[in-house]
């Protein structure tokens, strides 16, 4: 098997690799320095370099500028982004634009997908529920009223939301069927609370109350919310990855230079068994996350084998999201035990605000809890494993 990226996703990580070059995670707000949000809007001026490198718009389909990659490419860019705390809605933007490529009308793509592709759109997405412990789809009701979608309910931590355009609300109808609808950021029957991330980042929580949307402002496609719900928990793995990969280097150096008894720290037993322990932790991220990505893609491609979920099924194998609940657990689990190693290992400077570590800590404790935390994730491979005997 050829485990090796192709031309166009070893490109990705390159014109990804010149971007992000330039972001100083020193320069990265920090929640420890500053009284509420760490700040009103996202890094406007990366999010500009980004569309200069055509990085926002790699899974969009050439006919509305894109290159039309796959979730690993993203996932590649995602890992560069987090290894200095992108300050960017990337996955948000990116997942909500291919979900309304793949199963949107033609009327919205055409409106959306091309701006959104350029940088000139802001998309994101409402993806924790209510309380950040249930469905998501759950947390807003929609019904139809003629021509016009009504939606009521909350949405709670919409990452970027402030700084977005439109909101992919999930929402359940009375049939049991869900819908997404595109909320616009300022409009009749919504309200947005400010709220705080760990990270430090201005979160909102959506208020939706008999919010009327037009028809093509809502997707009513079946497997439209799985598809996005996948994407946004892999993409937020390969985060933690890029992240535990950073903080694993950054303590490599840290050990390597700083001396006890005459000898640098890193040739200490119990130092060294630690740093292995974690980088054992990163490659099982990294291992979990490409099956989870290659899954998404093979599915979203028609490409057969086990990325279709009838083949899957047929087979014995695990659906889609059994593959990214493995994923998710290993990201959750992975990237909070690399960073305590690393506050371990650095000692009271891993503390200091003076060092970029404790910013890396905020954001994987944010990263940790995102979209479900292990022990959610666990529960559902449990129901999977149930439903799918393998053997």
């Amino acid at each position: 098997m050829d485990f090796t990226f192709t031309e166009e996703q070893q490109a990705a990580v390159e014109a990804a690799g010149a971007v992000f070059g330039g972001v100083a995670p020193d320069g990265v707000p920090s929640p420890a320095l500053t009284a509420g949000a760490v700040a009103d809007d996202f890094d406007r001026a990366l999010w500009a370099k980004l569309a200069d490198a055509d990085l926002l718009s790699l899974l969009l389909d050439p006919a509305y500028g894109g290159a039309g990659l796959d979730a690993i490419a993203l996932c590649l860019v995602l890992r560069e982004s987090a290894k200095v705390l992108a300050r960017v809605p990337l996955l948000e933007s990116t997942a909500a634009a291919v979900t309304v490529q793949e199963y949107g009308g033609e009327e919205t793509k055409a409106e959306l997908l091309a701006r959104a592709g350029r940088g000139e759109v802001v998309l994101t997405v409402a993806a924790n529920g209510r309380t950040g412990h249930e469905p998501a789809e759950r947390a807003v009701t929609a019904r139809q009223d003629g021509d016009v979608w009504i939606l009521d309910g909350v949405q709670t931590a919409v990452t970027w939301a402030h700084g977005a355009d439109h909101i992919l609300v999930p929402a359940h109808t009375d049939d049991g069927r869900t819908v997404l609808a595109l909320v616009p950021r300022e409009h009749e029957g919504t309200v947005l609370g400010e709220q705080i991330s760990t990270s430090g980042e201005r979160l909102g929580e959506l208020r939706l109350e008999s919010a009327r949307l037009a028809a093509r402002q809502v997707v009513d496609a079946e497997g439209a919310w799985e598809r996005l719900r996948e994407l946004l928990t892999t993409g937020t793995c390969a985060q933690a990855l890029g992240l535990g990969e950073r903080v694993l280097e950054m303590t490599s150096a840290y050990t390597g230079r700083r001396e006890q008894f005459g000898f640098p720290v890193a040739t200490f037993q119990a130092v060294a068994v630690q740093a292995a322990d974690r980088y054992i932790d990163l490659r099982a991220m990294e291992a979990t996350l490409w099956q989870a990505a290659w899954r998404i893609s093979t599915r979203a491609s028609g490409t057969g084998g086990v990325g279709t979920g009838a083949v899957a099924g047929a087979s014995g194998a695990l659906p889609v999201a059994g593959d990214v609940a493995v994923a998710k657990i290993w990201a959750s689990e992975g990237v909070r035990r690399v960073v305590q190693t690393a506050q371990h290992l650095h000692g009271g400077f891993g503390a200091d605000t003076d060092s970029p570590l404790h910013r890396y800590h905020a954001w994987a404790k944010h990263l940790e809890l995102s979209l479900g935390p292990a022990a959610a994730h666990e529960e559902a491979l449990g129901d999977l494993l149930a439903a799918h005997p393998l053997g």
